[in-house]
């Protein structure tokens, strides 16, 4: 068994995501939105993400982006991101591949000690969601959707990551059990995270949107546009 710090230990936070580009990010939301709309509500719930994990006591914060033209290596193309990426995290990039290939990548990224990876498409997230991951002496964490899928996948030792998450079948409604029993099978102890609702379509939207903090980026932008005829 490897050497790993101390469940207590802060955890390296990964937020894996696509670059907000219309076209390229929540095309189930079109229609009714537009690929404009979508991306932007897209952009919105990052924000929200990226925000909160800010607020997660962490070693260290890793945004994984997946952008326009990226071809694989591990820095994204030299540009500026937008203005919703906030100061304090290391920028790279998800590489080629398969979802399953691409968080694999996620976690080669992290040092020694736990690691929690969640995505952009919960921006109802809030700290105290996750606040067992690397202290309650789990060996990972798993975050289920209410799509089948899961929102949240933590590992007390990120460097088995390749072996417990590569060729799970993803967006698929067992992802996120077919997830759970690997890691069980593999003799963690898994810790449950809260179920939480994705974003994927427009009626998602409206039910996250009501589950989002006082001051949601998402919700604000959501409301605009139905306040726009929406």
């Amino acid at each position: 068994m490897s050497a790993r710090l101390p469940a207590s230990a802060p955890v390296t936070l990964l937020v894996i995501a696509k670059d907000p580009v219309p076209g390229r990010v929540k095309t189930r939301l079109t229609p009714p939105y537009t690929p404009r709309e979508a991306a932007a509500l897209a952009e919105a719930a990052l924000a929200d993400t990226l925000h909160t994990v800010l607020r997660i006591p962490a070693r260290r914060r890793v945004l994984v982006l997946d952008v326009p033209g990226d071809n694989g290596i591990s820095d994204v193309p030299d540009r500026v991101p937008g203005p919703w990426l906030p100061p304090g995290f290391d920028l790279v990039s998800q590489g080629s591949g398969g979802l399953d290939e691409r968080i694999a990548t996620a976690f080669a990224h992290c040092d020694r000690g736990p690691a929690l990876l969640v995505g952009m498409d919960t921006p109802q997230l809030t700290a105290d969601l996750v606040a067992t991951v690397g202290r309650d002496g789990h060996d990972a964490w798993l975050g289920p959707a209410a799509d089948g899928g899961f929102w949240a996948l933590g590992l007390a030792d990120p460097s088995r990551a390749a072996t417990l998450v590569r060729g799970v079948p993803m967006s698929t409604d067992r992802t996120g059990a077919i997830q759970r029993r690997r890691l069980v099978e593999a003799g963690l102890s898994v810790g449950d995270l809260p179920v939480l609702r994705d974003v994927d379509t427009a009626a998602d939207a409206a039910e996250v949107a009501a589950c989002c903090p006082p001051g949601s980026r998402f919700a604000a932008a959501l409301n605009s546009l139905a306040g726009a005829g929406r």
